[in-house]
């Protein structure tokens, strides 16, 4: 007969076990606010509750590495990395868009659920201007390739994009109607006049 210590599964390296401490908690968060349990959390992420306490000294350090680890860039820039090169310019973009879109909304819920006092508490990640700045420049090497065929260098059209997926985002700046990607890649390539002829894809 199998031992019952036998049928646990291995227990996960310190690293993985932070991470999915920190994941399940900032599921948590989203859903349910700051007031969350050791306990939920434990169960969340399959461990048990003390296995807590041997990664984090207290609940709060958990929130916060939680709330830190929702501003971290490092995935978004990696999801920016793998767009395809050899697609048109407004197909690159509107995949990056998406991907800005999926950040930007994790980040208002996190504001809507804790308040933007408890955000800056639990912020340990980067300068702000640094991480935005990080991102720009991928964006800037999306857009690179179609240069010669644009009013704006890569990097000044990179941050008008930014600026225009923040604002078309929020639900409370677009009324709970956000714009798609398509429409705000649109947005910035072709403006809102009518033109005679469609314009030909950038490269």
């Amino acid at each position: 007969m199998t031992s019952t210590s036998s049928q646990r599964a291995a227990p996960l390296p310190p690293d993985e076990r932070r991470a999915a401490l920190v994941a399940s908690t900032l599921s948590l968060v989203l859903a349910e606010g700051p007031g969350v349990s050791t306990r939920q959390i434990a169960q969340a992420a399959g461990v048990a509750e003390g296995t807590i306490f041997r990664v984090f000294t207290t609940k709060d350090e958990l929130v916060n590495a939680a709330i830190a680890s929702a501003f971290d860039s490092s995935p978004l820039l990696g999801e920016l990395e793998a767009v395809d090169r050899t697609t048109p310019l407004d197909v690159r973009l509107v995949a990056a868009v998406e991907i800005l879109q999926r950040r930007t909304a994790r980040i208002y819920r996190l504001m809507d659920a804790i308040g933007l006092k408890a955000i800056e508490a639990g912020r340990t990640h980067k300068n702000l201007s640094q991480e935005s700045a990080l991102i720009r420049q991928a964006l800037a090497d999306l857009i690179e390739p179609a240069r010669e065929r644009l009013r704006f260098e890569p990097r000044e059209a990179a941050r008008r994009l930014q600026l225009l997926t923040i604002a078309c985002t929020h639900p409370r700046l677009v009324e709970n109607a956000p714009m798609t990607a398509s429409e705000i890649v649109s947005m910035l390539l072709d403006g809102v006049r009518l033109r005679p002829t469609a314009p030909e894809p950038l490269p």
